[in-house]
């Protein structure tokens, strides 16, 4: 398995990560301890997890899937082989049940979360500590552009780093990313970092698949280049819509129609369908599955650091693991560019 060093840490990872955020909701305590043996054999050390998680989110089911991680880490005693990564949860009133209405990115919430994590992963310290989505008011989840008029109170991002500071100083977290941001809050992270003494970010989580590929502009792939911070790529399967398994069955068994339509709309969305089409149409003409091509062609990409998966069954992971070893050729990725060109980032 390739691996990579995440921004300017000594964090070497995994070029696969293991998403798991189907862990305690799709996926059962077994299940889940079946596919991290499984992704560990193969040689996947890097694990995500967010305390959010399990998605979709609810209060009964809320930290499940960090429970699950603990469990196995204790159950293997691999904690030293594995490099882990969780989030903490930005302002989000549809959430409230995350230790209060008001949770933010303050040191009271993070230092609180942090606690929490560690006592449910069931270790001392967490490798990669990130906010899941920013304090301030930021186009994310699907909005295509900023709005002003959504402007809100937001907690100062020194303060925020202060907090992760001292955690770090403490020795319970090592390092810390950022996730949902764009090239704006990467900058000031890291200009507050180098004029304050505060800690360095080292990563940046975000969207990035066949049909969602803005990162890809001077925007935030030239801002990540020049800043040393590098892309974990989470869904690389735009919740599944690239394995054309909707598209082959429409009734198909998945979270595009476990969960509410409101959760993912812009993977509904009719050029998200089309484009989706011509790339499935493009994997089998090449002898290849939809999910092998838009992974292979996501792990191609030199400025991802790692890709997040995530599965629900073995045969899945299996899958999605072994596209790591297919080449794309010149030919190939032309095609894909092409399609790209005609359906550009429809599910952005």
């Amino acid at each position: 398995m390739r691996r990579t060093r995440l921004g300017r840490t000594d964090l070497s990872v995994s070029a696969v990560c293991l998403g798991t955020m189907t862990f305690g909701e799709q996926n059962s305590e077994a299940d889940a301890h079946s596919q991290l043996d499984y992704a560990f054999e193969r040689g996947v050390n890097f694990i995500d997890t967010a305390e959010m998680y399990p998605v979709m989110p609810r209060a009964e089911t809320q930290g499940s899937t960090e429970r699950f991680i603990g469990s196995w880490l204790k159950k293997t005693g691999r904690r030293a082989d594995v490099v882990l990564a969780t989030k903490v949860a930005g302002p989000n009133p549809n959430v409230h049940w995350i230790r209060d209405p008001s949770h933010n990115l303050d040191r009271a919430n993070i230092r609180a979360a942090v606690e929490s994590s560690l006592q449910r992963l069931q270790t001392d310290y967490i490798d990669l500590y990130q906010l899941h989505w920013p304090s301030r008011n930021v186009p994310i989840f699907g909005a295509s552009q900023f709005d002003p008029r959504a402007e809100r109170a937001a907690v100062p991002i020194e303060e925020t780093l202060m907090a992760l500071g001292e955690l770090i100083g403490e020795g319970k977290i090592r390092h810390i990313g950022v996730s949902n941001e764009s090239a704006w809050g990467v900058c000031e992270f890291v200009k507050l970092a180098e004029m304050k003494g505060l800690p360095r970010i080292a990563t940046i989580q975000n969207l990035y698949n066949l049909t969602a590929r803005s990162f890809e502009t001077s925007l935030l792939d030239e801002t990540c280049f020049r800043t040393d911070v590098s892309l974990l790529a989470y869904s690389p399967l735009a919740f599944g819509q690239l394995t054309a398994k909707y598209l082959d069955d429409p009734k198909a068994r998945g979270r595009l129609n476990i969960f509410p339509k409101s959760w993912s709309p812009r993977y509904l969305r009719p050029a998200v369908l089309a484009a989706c089409a011509e790339y499935a149409k493009l994997a089998r003409e090449n002898g290849m599955t939809p999910a092998q091509l838009a992974l292979a062609w996501c792990y191609s990409r030199w400025f991802v650091g790692s890709t997040i998966i995530g599965a629900t069954s073995l045969w899945q992971l299996e899958e999605n693991i072994g596209a790591l070893e297919l080449t794309l050729s010149s030919d190939l990725v032309a095609a894909v560019d092409e399609i790209h060109g005609r359906f550009t980032n429809p599910g952005q």
